[in-house]
C-alpha cells in the first residue's frame, strides 16, 4: 500500500517524512528564542493559535547555519500529543512511495546520520532519505 510523504530540503539533500505525521507546512518568519534551550531548538512559533517549539534541521543534522529565505519552511508534525515544527530550507512537494521503494540506509550513512535516517528511497533520478521524526525532534534521548 503506497503512502504519501512530504519532501523537504536541508543543505542540498532531500529528505522525506510520512505525510501522516505532518499537520501542515508554514512559511518561516522567525522564532522567539527560548533561554537555556539546546542549540538545535530555534525557538517558539505560533501556528494557528498554538505555540509550537521549532527544531532547526540544519543544526540537528550538524550542518552549518544558512541564511533563511522565502523558501524556508516549518514542517509542523504531530507525535502523539506533541506538536513540533522542523525548520527546513524548503518543502514544497509530496510524493507517493510504495513500501518496497524504501530501503535501509547503507551502514555508513546510518552511523553518520546518528539514527536520524530510517530509510532511503529512489524517486526518479533522486535519492531521498526518510527521517526518524521522533529522533530528529529529540523525543528519544540521544546517547
Amino acid at each position: 500500500m503506497s503512502a504519501l510523504h512530504v519532501v523537504f530540503k536541508v543543505a542540498g539533500a532531500e529528505y522525506i517524512i510520512s505525510a501522516s505525521e505532518v499537520l501542515q507546512m508554514e512559511s518561516y518568519t522567525g522564532a522567539t528564542p527560548v533561554p537555556g534551550a539546546p542549540p538545535h531548538v530555534a525557538g517558539l512559533v505560533q501556528v494557528r493559535g498554538r505555540v509550537v517549539p521549532v527544531v532547526d534541521a540544519r543544526s540537528r543534522f550538524g550542518m552549518p547555519p544558512a541564511e533563511r529565505t522565502l523558501d524556508s519552511r516549518v514542517v509542523v508534525g504531530q507525535l502523539g500529543t506533541r506538536v513540533v515544527g522542523l525548520l527546513v530550507d524548503s518543502a514544497r512537494e509530496v510524493v507517493k512511495l510504495e513500501p518496497s521503494q524504501l530501503q535501509p540506509p547503507p551502514p555508513m550513512v546510518a552511523e553518520q546520520a546518528k539514527g536520524y535516517v530510517k530509510a532511503v528511497a529512489q524517486v526518479g533520478p533522486r535519492l531521498v532519505m526518510l527521517i526518524d521524526f521522533p529522533r530528529v525532534i529529540g523525543e528519544e534521548t540521544s546517547q
